[in-house]
């Protein structure tokens, strides 16, 4: 599934004298114009997220420590919950930038897998 063609807005590929403005590198090396949907957010992710993380953290203390499992479960629950929240509030960032940009720019929609 997916591909090297494959890709979202703010990774799709330019016309060949198309004015880059703003651009940055992602991860893998792609160039792109735009930043990511989550950018304006991302200290409100970072700190969601380091919250998970002391979560977890504390979900391995207490199988350290043995505790009741209805209770390790019932953290495991709300941590569940807190990272599916990060992953829909993404996700809907996703959809309202680099999805939205790319209908808008009249290319071809294509999902990134994998």
């Amino acid at each position: 599934m997916g591909g090297a063609d494959t890709y979202c807005a703010c990774q799709r590929p330019r016309e060949r004298n198309e004015k880059i403005t703003n651009e940055s590198t992602d991860v893998t090396g792609t160039a792109h114009s735009w930043p990511h949907g989550y950018i304006s957010n991302k200290n409100v992710y970072r700190r969601r997220l380091r919250r998970i993380e002391g979560q977890t953290r504390g979900i391995q203390g207490m199988v350290t420590e043995e505790k009741y499992c209805i209770d390790i479960l019932t953290q495991i629950s709300a941590s569940t919950n807190a990272f599916q929240s990060v992953v829909f509030a993404f996700l809907d960032d996703h959809l309202n930038h680099c999805v939205l940009e790319a209908a808008s720019a009249g290319g071809p929609l294509r999902a990134r897998v994998g």
